[in-house]
Parts: C-alpha cells; structure tokens; sequence
C-alpha cells in the first residue's frame, strides 16, 4: 500500500491540517514522514474525547501510557506543543513541535526547546527550584527512586555548571555552553525512530502496530 495523496488527505482533513508538501518544508520531516504523522494523530486525537484534537489526556495516555497521572514534565511538553495557547494540539501544531525530536533537526533548535522545556515560570531564565522541579518530574516518569541528599547535588552540580556567572539564574547563553560541554542534557531531544516513522510508528507512542 503506498502512502495517501494529498488529495485524500484533504478529503479526511483534520483540525490543522496542512498540506504535507507545506508541513515538511517548514519541519525536519519528509512529505512522507508527515504522511504517516498523520495516521499517528489521528490514533492518538480519537483515542479518548474524539474529536480530531489532541487534549492534554490523550497526550499523556500516548506518550506516558496513563492518562490520569499528573506530571509536570507531561505537563510542560503538551504546553510547549500547544503553539496556539488554546488547550488542545491539532494537527500543524503536532508535526511542528515533533519535528525539534527529529535526528536531523539543528542542535541549536533542540537547545532553545530544552531550555523551554526547563523555564517552567516563563521568564527566559531557568532558576534553580525550576531545575529542581523538573529533575523530580523527570525520575518521577522513570520510576527511579533516590535520596534528597542524591538528588540536591545532581541540582546542585548542574546549576553550579551552567550558571558560569554566578547570578543564580541560567540564561539562554549559559544553557548553550553548558549543553556544548555536556551533550547528554540533550539525549531525550532526538528520536531515531522519527527518521523511520513511514516504516514504523515510534514505540513510545501507543502500542500500535508496524506496517508490512
């Protein structure tokens, strides 16, 4: 079977559809690649409210298998996704903001989300309880389990790292030499499988099938 056309894409349109052509030539994916986000939106706007729109639980069912468990990371992620600050995802919006997890995107592209991701008040600094509550968040969401005095100093060493002048807070300057010299704040920024999603949906969203 080969991929849909644009024509029947259109025909099935969903909320903030765009033409594929039109979506890969702003985003790191392939005509074919948005193809098959596509079908993966669709799965993933229906599975609980159906109504062609990605709210905050399905997201979360999608991405962390649970749909009711707060997290602040799940949190952060849907809203930083939410381009339009309007409470739900449609469908540009979805390929836009997947597209900075794509292997090929820019490293510079997925600093600038890291450090969204982690400026949890908006204030373009990251401050040290911003750290702190993301860090909980992120080993609450891989059931890892340490002590206080273990978890402080991962804070503590981080942020003594990054804020190179000493101000209390990181600014985006300090957070790209900072992630120069430590590439690993950017491991969960690139999915491999993205690069294959025409041949396979990411296994980190739903239990779904490979195509033949």
């Amino acid at each position: 079977m080969g991929c849909a056309s644009s024509r029947q894409f259109g025909a099935r349109a969903a909320a903030g559809y765009k033409e594929p052509a039109s979506l890969a030539s702003e985003t790191s994916f392939t005509v074919n690649e948005v193809e098959a986000l596509y079908e993966l939106y669709k799965r993933m706007s229906f599975s609980i409210i159906k109504d062609g729109l990605i709210h905050k639980e399905e997201f979360q069912l999608a991405l962390f298998r649970n749909s009711k468990k707060a997290n602040l990371f799940a949190d952060r992620v849907f809203d930083l996704f939410d381009l339009k600050r309007n409470g739900v995802i449609d469908f540009e919006e979805f390929v836009q903001s997947l597209s900075v997890f794509h292997p090929k995107t820019p490293t510079s592209e997925k600093t600038a989300f890291a450090f969204k991701l982690y400026d949890l008040r908006g204030t373009g600094y990251i401050e040290k309880e911003e750290l702190r509550e993301m860090v909980l968040a992120l080993l609450d969401e891989s059931d890892l389990c340490l002590s206080d005095s273990t978890i402080e100093a991962i804070v503590d060493n981080t942020f003594s790292q990054a804020d190179s002048n000493g101000d209390g807070k990181i600014d985006p300057e300090e957070w790209e030499e900072f992630v120069k010299k430590n590439p690993a704040a950017l491991r969960n920024m690139s999915l491999p499988y993205l690069q294959d999603i025409t041949l396979a949906f990411p296994s980190f969203i739903m239990s779904s099938e490979a195509s033949d």
